[in-house]
């Protein structure tokens, strides 16, 4: 398998491809061996109808900004020609997969995304470890401890950068989110490293929020009932004493 992994996100005129809609930002960041390289595909998108009032409000992309960008089938080919061969990770990705296979069709293409990229939906896996926790963006931000106090609108370059943040935390084992080996962004940066996450003997222990705690209590009184009240999970926490909350 690829060690390139690109994180990727879109914005798009309304929720339903189906419905006509259209995407109308692509942004990607790319990672080698779960660092960031400092490539990156970014590419706003003429839509063919206006963006929804309730889109707008949560990207702040105007039909005017819009007006002057290339249409989806000007930008196609090099969008497809940066991400293939790669790992997609997605937050949600059945929905910017979904948009992204529909312009695809729509303009010709015979390829879709499954076929070019292995796609990795990085909400499944907070699902996973989180279960019956809020996994969207800004609550694994809270989660992990990553700020994203910048991010007052979404926006699909900005929204990618996040989530390979969120992403690395949720998988463990990053030592550090820089660009390239030597620091530089390849670019002319400065070389800034954008995030300590962990190393192999540091590894970050996120503290319970109270929606975790009491998932835990109501999944340890269901086994203490199972069990007669005899929960040997919360035996130990109670130190030997049975049934106690």
């Amino acid at each position: 398998m690829s060690s390139r992994q690109i994180v990727l996100d879109t914005e798009t005129t309304g929720l339903e491809p189906g419905e006509g809609h259209n995407i109308i930002e692509i942004g990607c960041v790319e990672m080698e061996r779960r660092k960031l390289t400092g490539n990156h595909y970014h590419q706003y998108i003429r839509p063919d109808r206006e963006v929804d009032a309730e889109a707008m409000e949560v990207h702040g992309i105007s039909n005017e900004f819009l007006a002057d960008k290339p249409s989806f089938a000007d930008v196609a080919g090099e969008f497809l020609e940066f991400v293939r061969g790669a790992e997609l990770i997605i937050h949600n990705a059945a929905f910017d997969v979904g948009f992204l296979d529909t312009e695809l069709e729509r303009n010709g293409y015979a390829e879709r995304i499954a076929d070019i990229c292995k796609v990795t939906d990085s909400l499944q896996i907070a699902r996973r470890k989180h279960p019956g926790s809020k996994v969207n963006l800004d609550a694994l931000c809270r989660r992990y401890e990553i700020d994203n106090s910048h991010r007052e609108l979404h926006g699909a370059l900005l929204d990618s950068e996040i989530l390979a943040e969120v992403y690395l935390a949720l998988t463990g084992g990053q030592t550090s989110l820089q660009l390239g080996q030597d620091g530089a962004d390849g670019e002319g940066g400065g070389g800034e490293a954008i995030r300590r996450v962990a190393d192999a003997f540091d590894l970050p222990v996120p503290k319970a929020c109270e929606e975790d705690l009491a998932a835990h209590e109501a999944f340890l009184d269901l086994l203490d009932k199972k069990a007669g009240g005899q929960c040997l999970w919360r035996e130990q926490l109670n130190g030997g004493e049975p049934g106690q909350g």
